[in-house]
């Protein structure tokens, strides 16, 4: 009999053999193999928990289905209405701008008959002749506007509205007097339903336009 066969066990219950079972311990890529797995699950299960508790709070599913639905437009028309509208440009009347108008064209004649003309259009007329040395045909546009720096936005302008590309140019002045020097390529002044619409149009603000990014809701 066996030394490990207990006393009064004999028979099919008989231990026989010389040799002691031996319990081998888990290779080392199957213990990293289950840390792995351990690690994904417990990482997952983390996961899936933050996303419970987000949507709890924020209602995500709802405010993600309104979302695609709307395509983001609520949140833009929000935005719009939050945005104040433009308040329309404070400009000078016609009849509260002095323009003096000199002709710098060997043509003679023009500065009267350009004058007479914005006179009609509500203007206030000051100097009327030929041009100074500085400007008298050196002018090869239409005509050329100078003022003062502060009537960059606003008498000159108002002006502008007259005689459409013009060119632009602020002096050292000091008053608010605005001059209109004729150009080589001078014909006539803007017709004035065409300068009626120019000026309502510089009256009114315009719009802020989109990016290009934005969607038309």
């Amino acid at each position: 009999m066996s030394m490990l066969t207990p006393p009064g066990m004999g028979g099919k219950y008989r231990i026989t053999g010389d040799k002691y079972p031996r319990m081998r311990r888990p290779s080392g890529r199957r213990r990293i193999a289950l840390a792995v797995v351990a690690s994904a699950t417990v990482v997952g299960l983390f996961g899936w928990g933050t996303l419970q508790l987000i949507d709890v709070f924020t209602g995500g599913d709802k405010a993600s289905a309104a979302s695609r639905a709307t395509g983001g437009c609520d949140r833009g028309r929000a935005a719009d209405a939050t945005v104040p509208k433009p308040k329309p440009k404070a400009l000078p009347r016609p009849g509260q701008i002095t323009v003096n108008v000199f002709n710098a064209t060997p043509r003679g004649g023009l500065a009267k008959n350009t004058a007479d003309e914005l006179k009609k259009r509500g203007f206030t007329i000051g100097e009327v002749g030929n041009a100074t040395k500085a400007y008298d045909k050196k002018v090869k546009g239409i005509g050329l506007l100078l003022g003062a720096g502060a009537a960059a936005d606003t008498a000159i302008p108002v002006l502008g509205t007259q005689l459409a590309g013009a060119e632009r140019k602020a002096d050292g002045r000091k008053n608010g007097e605005v001059d209109l020097v004729i150009g080589t390529q001078f014909k006539n002044l803007a017709k004035k339903e065409d300068a009626d619409k120019a000026l309502a149009a510089l009256a009114k603000p315009k719009p802020t336009s989109t990016s290009s990014g934005e969607k038309n809701c």
